[in-house]
């Protein structure tokens, strides 16, 4: 087992890096011209004394996490503030052990009560609350460098501490008593793919405020030597798969969304398209009949859709939306509402097929989420939260561990691939998708392989910075 091998928390560092996208993000009903990612350095004690630091990076997405009509600075504001309490509770947070029993810990014992008190002040205040989701996202970066720390320490991959040699626990310990039997002596590294492929398929996203048409240009896009018009990405990439946004509210728009994308996926030989909803839709019958009037007046461009992505509020719990008229059409997939491995359970009752996984939900939480799924049969995907920077590489690294339904959605190289520039001279294939792939051949062997060290990136000031 791994007692010797166990860490804590010895001291951590916390930065935020301004982005600004060089052309508008939808999400849902929101739109988002700038952002901010959090990046933290954790430094990790072991218990013979040994020190070693970790990275992790997250961008805090402000509208997909908390959408509602207060102001996207304002929540913006918020979740920057959270994370400042979230730096002071990991830094004093004394648990030993391995990063995955130690965040699984911190998500179940410390992560509830913090939220609670932060939102009881927001209350107080007449603020509306920050959502679970949203906690999460602002933890995840903490979560993230911790399993960097953790492999640096041992001189392996992240990916390689997941089982026996390494963990005082197995996944049983993790799960309730309905499912832990089923997870009596295994270990998350058996579900996934060793040794994990050098390259995968490279999903691009054609968001709704996205030019697909020459004839949409108005001629205020931007002139930076990047496609602008989604032909143009589709030749320079060789993308061969695409993500639709769809409002979820307009079924004429949408529909006529998937036909246009579809039928320059077909002129330029895309194989896939996916249809993401964001949350937006309140009746199954709105996803089908767009899927019915596909199969009937364009089923090419029907038979090229893969999946379709959460349609329904996040929320599962609250709307126990009966999801099987979807999933009899098209593979389900939970994105949003896939926020901790108990919420999959209850979706499999309701119709939903498959998990879309994402790193910003907490790298322990995702591979809970995976090793759940992966036992009850459901299909996976990585879905991207617009990752830049260090965020793209333990992104990329768990799609192609988790062996998911086709590749990963990678995005941040259309909405702003400058900011990734330092990173990309070290780790090209990653922020680059060639032949609509991304390649992984450039990860160091410790870690998530982020090479930090040869990176040129000049971090602004710590917003918090301890040590004991």
């Amino acid at each position: 087992m791994g007692f010797n091998r166990d860490i804590r928390v010895y001291g951590l560092a916390l930065y935020f890096l301004p982005l600004k996208t060089r052309i508008p993000l939808k999400f849902g009903p929101e739109t988002t011209t700038h952002g901010v990612c959090a990046r933290v350095r954790i430094e990790v004690l072991s218990r013979s004394g040994d020190r070693a630091s970790g990275w992790g990076e997250t961008p805090l997405s402000v509208a997909w996490v908390w959408p509602c009509e207060l102001s996207y600075d304002s929540r913006l504001t918020a979740m920057q503030d959270f994370c400042c309490l979230l730096a002071q509770a990991w830094n004093d947070f004394s648990a030993w052990g391995h990063p995955m029993e130690i965040g699984h810990s911190f998500s179940k014992e410390a992560l509830p009560s913090l939220l609670h008190e932060f939102n009881r002040q927001r209350v107080s205040q007449s603020l509306p609350k920050m959502p679970w989701l949203a906690a999460l996202v602002c933890s995840a970066s903490f979560d993230l460098a911790l399993f960097d720390a953790y492999g640096n320490l041992h001189g392996i991959s992240a990916f390689d501490s997941l089982n026996s040699e390494y963990m005082n626990h197995d996944l049983s310990w993790f799960y309730n008593k309905e499912y832990a039997p089923s997870f009596k002596g295994r270990y998350p590294q058996e579900f996934l793919v060793h040794p994990a492929p050098d390259s995968i398929p490279a999903w691009h996203l054609v968001g709704g405020k996205d030019i697909i048409k020459p004839e949409d240009l108005k001629g205020d896009e931007p002139d930076d030597g990047y496609p602008v018009i989604l032909s143009d990405w589709i030749v320079r990439d060789g993308l061969t798969c695409l993500k639709v946004k769809l409002t979820g509210i307009d079924s004429e728009w949408d529909y006529q969304r998937i036909v246009d994308v579809g039928r320059i996926a077909v002129a330029h030989n895309v194989d896939w398209l996916s249809a993401d909803f964001n949350c937006t839709v309140l009746d199954p019958m709105y996803v089908c009949e767009i899927l019915d009037k596909l199969l009937k007046e364009e089923p090419r461009i029907y038979g090229m859709i893969l999946y379709i992505e959460q349609p329904f509020p996040y929320d599962l719990e609250q709307h126990r939306i009966d999801a099987h008229a979807v999933s009899a059409r098209k593979p389900l997939f939970m994105d949003e509402s896939a926020h901790d491995w108990s919420l999959l359970a209850l979706g499999r009752t309701l119709g939903w097929t498959g998990v879309a996984l994402k790193t910003c939900k907490t790298f322990s939480g995702a591979l809970l989420s995976l090793c759940w799924a992966k036992m009850a049969g459901m299909t996976l995907m990585v879905q991207d939260l617009t990752n830049p920077m260090l965020a793209q590489i333990p992104h990329i690294q768990l799609a192609a561990h988790a062996g998911t339904i086709m590749g990963v959605e990678t995005n941040s190289m259309q909405f702003y691939p400058d900011a990734s520039m330092p990173e990309a001279a070290i780790h090209p294939g990653l922020f680059r998708r060639i032949n609509g792939r991304v390649r992984l051949d450039s990860i160091g062997t410790t870690g998530f392989g982020y090479r930090v060290s040869e990176i040129k990136r000049q971090l602004p000031p710590a917003v918090w910075e301890s040590g004991r």
